[in-house]
């Protein structure tokens, strides 16, 4: 397995940028070679997107998510990857959004372009057009504010809904206002 990690600092406050975060099925609008994100249920996604210039499809499970701090995930089927987003505040209007990913190079076109810094350089890409996407907006899309994994409690200090309200809503509509 390879490891990218790749940070950056967006001018906008912590809860705007997590919660825009997971907004998984908005991420081809600013992920480079991401064709679709389907949001399956809150756990489950699935992904359709173009690497090294053939299309590749895999399911993701959500394995800890955090609210304003962390949102972790591991390849359930398709291609090789795992990793994490973490969001840290640098002050109360911006946050560093630092991501962590492993994958595993599949074909030898694929190692030829990890070997030449493909990946990572359209990781920092997506990082900046995230940025630019948030920016650019002011506020989030949507949000969902649930906590996975662990012990974590679904009730947050940001939630204006009760864990029942949010467990009926298909999560791509859920919102925090």
């Amino acid at each position: 397995m390879e490891t990218i990690e790749k940070s950056i600092e967006v001018n906008v406050p912590l809860s705007v940028v997590y919660n825009q975060w997971t907004q998984f099925e908005e991420f081809p609008q600013f992920m480079e070679g991401v064709e679709e994100v389907k949001q399956l249920n809150d756990k489950q996604l699935h992904w359709k997107a173009q690497i090294a210039g053939k299309t590749k499809e895999w399911d993701a499970e959500i394995i800890e998510q955090i609210p304003d701090k962390r949102i972790a995930w591991r390849c359930t089927a398709g291609a090789p990857n795992s990793g994490a987003v973490q969001f840290d505040p640098i002050d109360s209007i911006t946050t560093r959004v630092t991501l962590l990913m492993n994958y595993d190079p599949e074909t030898a076109v694929e190692k030829i372009g990890d070997a030449l810094g493909l990946l990572s350089a359209r990781v920092q890409g997506d990082l900046k057009r995230f940025k630019e996407f948030i920016e650019s907006r002011g506020t989030e899309t949507g949000a969902w504010r649930g906590a996975i994994g662990g012990s974590h409690s679904q009730e947050t200090r940001h939630r204006l809904k009760t864990a029942s309200e949010i467990a009926e809503e298909p999560r791509s509509k859920r919102t925090h206002k």
